[in-house]
């Protein structure tokens, strides 16, 4: 019995080391070391990008609703072309409606009052023509004044017709570009307004609707530290190179637009609020064309590298 006992546990054992052996030895693939990108010259300026539509500020269109309300409709989606003055959305326009419908009522009813006038002003010119002595001149002059007076209350009806029928297109928000939709910020129920629309993560107002210009090209606004300002070139012989983070062997040839001669506080791409020293930055604005076989969106944030003085 004994050695019975001694032969198992003699095997678990053997089989315990076999499997020690196999999994021991089974040989672990390492990760790839964590890329990053590379300063391509000799005296290279580093500055953090972020990548904007093709406009002449080199921001994106940022559209807020004239007028405030309820959002009834949404017409256009992300990524979607439109052309200038497309719907984008609706608000809810009902009360201006009945607004506009009584307006042009108004305009009835003046034009209604106006024939009236007429006719008794008709009427008491030929009373006071066959007999001077019928009608008085004040009451033929009351009748002229009373017909001029209604004129005016005509033309103020259709003015006052044509400004609410103009606020309420105001209710339909319309592409002021030929561009593509960035962003719906909206949702059918929510509530627009000409401050915005209240963003439930941020906690913050931001646009409705935000639009840009993606082709042929796209810009990069970079900020450079004023500590390296002083060490950019002529703007005439800018040259600048980005790097998309992911891709550390791709660098992106840039074309320069123009420089903002203005220094900024530093602008916390990444939406961090821990900046405690009013450190400065120059933006600088470039354009490239995207490539075919790499993703880059507006708002992504990117490495520049930019040629120094020599």
């Amino acid at each position: 019995m004994k050695t019975r006992t001694l032969f198992i546990i003699a095997c678990l054992g053997i089989l315990a080391g076999v499997a020690s052996v196999i999994i021991y030895n089974e040989k672990i693939k390492p990760e790839h070391p964590l890329t990053v990108s590379y300063n391509p010259y000799e005296k290279g300026i580093y500055a953090t990008g972020i990548v904007e539509s093709h406009q002449p500020t080199g921001q994106n269109v940022n559209i807020y609703p004239q007028v405030s309300g309820e959002i009834t409709a949404v017409f256009a989606r992300e990524g979607e072309h439109l052309k200038r003055g497309e719907p984008i959305l609706k608000l809810d326009d009902s009360i201006q409606k009945e607004l506009v419908a009584k307006d042009a009522a108004q305009i009835r009813y003046q034009q209604a009052s106006l024939i009236n006038l007429r006719q008794q002003l008709e009427k008491t010119r030929k009373s006071y023509l066959i007999d001077t002595k019928s009608v008085s001149k004040n009451a033929l002059d009351n009748a002229i004044n009373a017909v001029r007076i209604q004129i005016e209350n005509v033309q103020i009806a259709k003015k006052q017709y044509a400004a609410d029928l103009a606020l309420l297109d105001k209710y339909t928000v319309r592409a002021p570009i030929d561009g593509v939709i960035l962003r719906v910020g909206v949702a059918v129920g929510d509530y627009g307004s000409p401050l915005g629309r209240f963003d439930t993560y941020t906690q913050a107002m931001l646009p409705v609707i935000e639009m840009g210009i993606t082709k042929p090209f796209l810009e990069v606004r970079c900020f450079i530290d004023e500590i390296l300002v002083p060490t950019l070139p002529s703007s005439s012989h800018l040259e600048a190179t980005m790097f998309v983070r992911g891709i550390s062997n791709r660098g992106i040839p840039l074309e320069f637009i123009k420089i903002q001669p203005y220094l900024i506080p530093n602008i916390q791409l990444s939406n961090e609020r821990t900046e405690r020293v009013d450190v400065r930055v120059l933006p600088v604005i470039f354009k490239f064309t995207k490539p075919e076989d790499i993703n880059i969106f507006p708002g992504q944030l990117v490495d520049i590298y930019i040629k120094g003085k020599k």
